[in-house]
């Protein structure tokens, strides 16, 4: 489920539709978590669609290090790629924003920690890289690693609107690592090895 203070709004035709807030959304804040109603999807089943479903799954889904296709069944399907995202997928099933987002700002992940199939040329935004790649979270993973380990002591400091749909695991691997009893995993526990 994506952050309650965003809303589907029409970004351009470019990218199409995007995640914005609608509120002030401060660093640490979880913004997405895969919940009870979010759909997975096998590799084998995904195999047995037919052209149309697999289409449609390969736009709005994302990839476990399992390689299941995850199909949110909100609008956090909408959330753009960025090469400065906002927002990072933890290794905890839940994204959390690394700084912090303004009213109508769109919410963004980087595509390169998603595990994408094929790659693609994204919207240049000044930076480096203009093209994200299946394998870039193994190239990357320090980088984000290192947003997640500055914003993640946040945690416990925000509102956390989202925290009733994690499950008692997750919540208890959250205060280990606030506490120092274990350290926060890497982002790369996310990368899907065919």
């Amino acid at each position: 489920m994506i952050h309650p203070h965003t809303e589907l709004k029409f970004i351009n035709d470019e990218v199409g539709h995007g995640v914005v807030a609608t509120q002030f959304i401060p660093t640490g804040t979880i913004t997405w978590v895969m919940d009870q109603l979010d759909r997975e999807f096998t590799p084998k089943q995904f195999q047995k669609m037919n052209a149309l479903y697999q289409n449609i799954l390969e736009t709005y889904t994302f990839r476990t290090s399992k390689g299941n296709l995850v199909l949110c069944w909100d609008h956090g399907r909408f959330v753009n790629h960025s090469f400065k995202s906002n927002c990072i997928s933890t290794a905890y099933d839940f994204e959390i924003a690394v700084r912090d987002i303004q009213p109508g700002e769109q919410l963004t992940d980087d595509y390169g920690y998603l595990n994408i199939t094929e790659p693609f040329k994204a919207v240049d935004e000044g930076t480096k890289r203009k093209t994200v790649y299946p394998n870039d979270l193994e190239k990357y993973h320090q980088l984000w690693d290192k947003q997640l380990a500055n914003s993640f002591p946040k945690i416990a400091e925000v509102a956390q609107p989202l925290t009733p749909l994690l499950s008692e695991k997750t919540k208890k691997e959250i205060d280990l690592v606030l506490s120092g009893k274990k350290p926060l995993a890497s982002i790369l526990e996310l990368y899907y090895r065919k």
